[in-house]
């Protein structure tokens, strides 16, 4: 099936391109990536190198590159670099025939093939392959084959370049290429905290003997050269392992590499690769998404889920980065993206990973606390950028005026509070999706109490109207910062402090030794979890008009100028303009960013359907969608509001962002943006389950109330609910939930009015 942008699939588990646009290099080499959580390897061919943006970016590598640069993680030296010449000549990308560049979302497996004809009419098939390991995620596995079909003279150089962009400049103080036991590597240590990072090669050649080879070092490479004198029908194929350690994560870097690359060489690429497409199978029987009868719409889906996978970490506990393990852009930080686009599929799907993600917040509540003390408050203030301390990583600093030239303070990581209840409320929702008490005891209690007393310090009590208020504000809709009283904003920071007090009862009862211990390690008592409850029972929310039903977005939003984002685009001297504050063209007016009161839907489930379409109808027009985010939250929300057309527009913008690149490239401001959005790929998991399956979950029930969209025949996709595990097959008439045999309970399933208890090995029906 022919898709968009020049891309197909036969079977929705694998695109295709036939032929390369190089003015696409930076799109492609994002969309055809591959990656486990431990790095990403950008979907870039062999033979290329800085220019084309070829990167393997490694977790857990934070560093600086110079003073005054951003603190990013590491583009490493490309293990996996491989260039051939026939008869003297390279062969090249362009001028050749045949061309696929394909990924199979299956196995996580990256091809390429493509076939060249000399000058001197030599023809030479090339077929290359490679994959990031799920099974020792420190491995990259590659295999090319390439095939004469008439006599000539080959060349194959192989090895390690270590010549590699980077957004903020040169991140290596020093690099070290050897040899070692038949392995080549390249040793390096980063400028700023002396990270040590080994990458080591290990490379057999099969088929055709070389009739010469060595190893050659220079220009920050150590690369190997075969030569070959081929007939037609010789085959020359190079198995390569590439093992990548460094000393945040093993003690010893260089001693680890050379064990596992020295290991995975032995095994060989067939080998490696049965096991890690076994990995894959058990990822995919968690996570996968079947669409009945759309085949666009199931490649759209799988691409996203695919990505949301391989940008989560499973070796460790480490953030979801915006841009994941694509580039180094948004610096491999953790933004409220992460708990709040990403984990919903994790946490109904492999809760194992939602809990490391948010155990890392645990291990960053330092750096909460150290940001909230700088700015004058008690608590957690989760860092709007956050790394490996939870230490704000977004600058001061990050807009430039077009017009004069001139720096821009943003607010960002100072008035867009919302990060922390935002933590608060996803790991409620992990509790209450696994009853993991474990994790409210060794984790989850102490972010929501710091949390508490955070916002409680920040809060602002109007004796007049006898409420607490919070000003000075930044909700999702980042164009208007210093508002008062966003309505997003409010509900989270009111649904944190319930829960906070919740989960001090629930302790009260069930563990209280362990309660009174935390309170005491924070210097907390009874009379700050008093407060706790004032502030939640008295916070302002702003609810919806008894007239038009519209929930008014933040203090005064609705007095600005009331225009769409058409008109203030042509308001725009420059078209790289900031559009938001302080100065920009959308500040004065009603539009919007991003989806902010629907964004507040998509999480707080007490609005009727009503409330939420007249401000669907409201707010939808006056959105510029100058986020990838914005799509996802529109398209559940109109599932939700029963507007089906305005749903399933707003899936495939979602969802088709990366593989159509249809995302801004820069921002409006200048900031280049590259990469995976991986918050937009995690989000289609919810528009799709939450929207048009309709699943809900309303205490010890679960809820659905489907809402296909008019292509799709149904729906397969598997949950997890308090550790039972669950098929889910939607049909237009009817929901099938079968439950595995080996669940440890009983399950309630509500369709309507229809309500069933499902056990295990059981299957239930409901319409």
């Amino acid at each position: 099936m022919e898709l968009r942008n020049g891309l197909a699939t036969e079977t929705g588990w694998e695109f295709f391109e036939r032929a390369l646009d190089p003015d696409q290099i930076a799109t492609t080499g994002s969309s055809f990536m591959i990656g486990n959580g431990y790095l990403g390897y950008r979907g870039t061919l062999a033979e290329w190198g800085p220019d084309e943006l070829v990167g393997c970016i490694v977790a857990d590598t934070w560093d600086t590159a110079s003073e005054g640069a951003l603190t990013e993680l590491c583009n490493v030296p490309n293990g996996l670099f491989l260039a051939a010449s026939v008869d003297g000549l390279p062969v090249p990308v362009s001028g050749t025939h045949d061309f696929e560049r394909k990924v199979d979302l299956r196995s996580g497996l990256f091809s390429r093939r493509s076939g060249w004809r000399g000058e001197g009419g030599v023809p030479v098939s090339l077929v290359e392959e490679r994959f990031a390991s799920m099974d020792d995620v420190r491995l990259l596995v590659s295999r090319t084959r390439l095939t004469a079909h008439a006599p000539c003279a080959l060349t194959i150089v192989t090895g390690i370049d270590g010549n590699v962009w980077s957004l903020s400049g040169e991140h290596f103080a020093t690099r070290e290429a050897y040899e070692q036991d038949g392995l080549v590597g390249i040793d390096l240590t980063t400028v700023e905290l002396g990270t040590r990072i080994s990458v080591l090669e290990g490379c057999r050649v099969n088929g055709a003997e070389p009739r010469s080879a060595h190893v050659r070092t220079g220009g920050n490479r150590i690369l190997r050269e075969f030569g070959f004198s081929l007939v037609a029908g010789d085959e020359v194929v190079v198995e390569k392992a590439v093992s990548i350690h460094h000393d945040n994560d093993v003690a010893q870097p260089r001693e680890e590499s050379a064990a596992a690359a020295a290991a995975a060489l032995a095994d060989g690429y067939d080998q490696l690769f049965a096991r890690h497409s076994r990995r894959w199978e058990d990822v995919w029987a968690a996570s996968d998404i079947e669409v009945i009868g759309d085949l666009e719409s199931q490649v759209l889906t799988r691409f996203s889920l695919f990505h949301n996978i391989i940008h989560t970490p499973s070796h460790a506990r480490l953030p979801i980065g915006a841009r994941g393990l694509s580039s180094q852009v948004y610096q491999g930080a953790a933004f409220w993206d992460q708990e709040i686009f990403n984990l919903p599929m994790l946490t109904y799907t492999r809760p194992d990973l939602a809990r490391n993600v948010l155990m890392y917040r645990h291990d960053t509540l330092p750096g909460a606390c150290r940001k909230a003390a700088r700015l004058g408050y008690r608590g957690a203030y989760y860092a709007w950028a956050s790394g490996k301390t939870g230490d704000e990583l977004f600058p001061d600093i990050f807009f430039t005026d077009v017009l004069t030239g001139r720096a821009m303070r943003n607010h960002f990581n100072c008035w867009q509070i919302h990060v922390s209840p935002d933590i608060v409320y996803a790991l409620w929702r992990y509790y209450e999706a696994t009853g993991d008490w474990s994790f409210i005891v060794e984790g989850g209690a102490e972010i929501a109490f710091e949390v508490a007393d955070f916002l409680v310090s920040r809060a602002h009590f109007k004796k007049d109207k006898n409420r607490f208020e919070l000003i000075r504000l930044l909700g999702p809709d980042e164009y208007h910062e210093n508002v008062d009283n966003n309505a997003y904003t409010m509900y989270l920071a009111q649904y944190a402090l319930e829960k906070a007090v919740e989960i001090h009862d629930a302790m009260s009862e069930r563990a209280p030794a362990e309660l009174s211990a935390l309170l005491g390690r924070l210097g907390l008592d009874e009379d700050d979890v008093a407060d706790w409850r004032e502030h939640a029972d008295l916070m302002y929310l702003p609810k919806p008009d008894p007239g038009t039903k519209l929930i008014e977005q933040f203090d005064g939003y609705f007095s600005l100028e009331d225009v769409t984002p058409d008109v203030v685009r042509q308001r725009l001297i420059d078209p790289d303009e900031y559009w938001g504050w302080p100065n920009g063209v959308a500040v004065r007016t009603q539009v919007l960013k991003q989806a902010d009161v629907l964004q507040l839907f998509a999480l707080i489930d007490i609005f009727p359907p009503e409330v939420m379409r007249a401000n669907y109808l409201y707010y939808e027009p006056r959105t510029e969608h100058g986020s990838s985010l914005s799509p996802s939250a529109h398209a559940l929300i109109a599932s939700k509001a029963e507007l089906p057309e305005e749903a399933f527009r707003y899936f495939e913008e979602a969802s088709s962002i990366d593989l159509y690149n249809q995302s801004k490239k820069v921002m409006s401001g200048g900031s280049f943006l590259g990469g995976i959005h991986t918050a937009a790929c995690g989000a289609v998991w919810f528009v799709v389950v939450q929207g048009f399956a309709g699943f809900e979950v309303h205490g010890d029930v679960l809820r659905f109330r489907p809402a296909l969209p008019e292509r799709w025949e149904g729906l397969r996709f598997p949950l997890v609910f308090q550790s039972n595990h669950l098929a889910v097959e939607l049909r237009r008439d009817a929901i099938t939930v079968t439950a595995a045999p080996d669940n440890p309970g009983t399950v309630t399933i509500r369709v309507g009015d229809d309500e069933r208890q499902v056990g295990p090995g059981e299957s239930a029906s409901l319409g």
